[in-house]
């Protein structure tokens, strides 16, 4: 074997060596740094991220009606935020969008998914897996909402390196949220309990967005996010939204079906009344 032959395959080994030291990388080779500088600018060429390198296209974020508009904004003001309202309202993808805004932008160190293991079919002790595997189907859709808002390289990355989690809601207890992002969906499901732990977890430069659909209770208790707006809604910081049905942007069939339901909830509650 010549001398340039041998040079050449341990010049082979060593840049495979080095792919395989790279963790840092994501699918889309795209760098990311969260711990940069809150002020500097994610865009910018000299950035550790560069959008122009991911390969998933990155939607810009923008409200589709006024309700959202409104939603949006009162994130990006204030430190607690109730989002209320039926299903298809845009609560996940405002609050996902706001998110990624917030990640990309530097002001947070990370994205904390939450939400109470209450379902209406079957336990969450019924799915494979161990308890990442058991939250993955509920933080799917939320986790779509980010790919679309700042990349899926940079949602995957974010993931691995811990700066995006997913934790029952139930293991919060003793936790402080500092620099971070917290989201907890279906929070009608929630006990007052849960609500008043969740909420005191609160620390500093930190955001919280809580959504949920008082129509969609599935626990038998006195809901503790209805229990918590009425308690919490006059405190400074706290913004408590509410959607209509005519915010409904996910089609005009959903709109129609969930008035369907809503007469016959009407119908219900005035005979049990009668």
């Amino acid at each position: 074997m010549s001398r340039k032959h041998s040079r050449a395959k341990r010049q082979t080994r060593r840049q495979k060596s080095k792919r395989h030291k790279r963790d840092y990388l994501s699918d889309d080779n795209v760098v990311i740094d969260f711990h940069a500088s809150p002020h500097s600018d994610p865009y910018s060429p000299s950035s550790s991220y560069n959008p122009q390198a991911a390969s998933t296209p990155v939607k810009p974020i923008k409200a589709r009606n006024r309700a959202q508009d409104i939603f949006m904004s009162a994130i990006r003001t204030h430190t607690l935020v109730f989002g209320l309202g039926p299903a298809g309202t845009g609560k996940s993808y405002c609050t996902a969008a706001m998110a990624a805004e917030a990640m990309l932008a530097g002001s947070i160190d990370r994205i904390i998914f939450t939400r109470p293991a209450v379902e209406a079919g079957n336990s969450m002790g019924f799915l494979p897996g161990g308890l990442e595997e058991k939250f993955d189907p509920y933080f799917s859709a939320f986790k779509s909402c980010l790919v679309s808002n700042a990349g899926r390289g940079v949602i995957e990355c974010a993931l691995k390196n811990g700066n995006i989690s997913v934790e029952p809601l139930a293991y919060m207890r003793g936790k402080t949220f500092n620099r971070a992002f917290v989201v907890l969906d279906e929070a009608q499901n929630c006990t007052p309990e849960e609500m008043k732990m969740f909420m005191t977890r609160i620390g500093r430069n930190s955001t919280v967005v809580i959504n949920g659909d008082l129509s969609q209770t599935d626990i038998r208790c006195y809901s503790g996010l209805h229990d918590a707006i009425s308690r919490v809604h006059d405190v400074k910081g706290v913004y408590v939204h509410e959607f209509e049905y005519g915010d409904i942007v996910r089609s005009d069939i959903v709109r129609d079906i969930i008035m369907c339901y809503q007469d016959d909830d009407c119908a219900v509650r005035e005979y049990r009344s009668g």
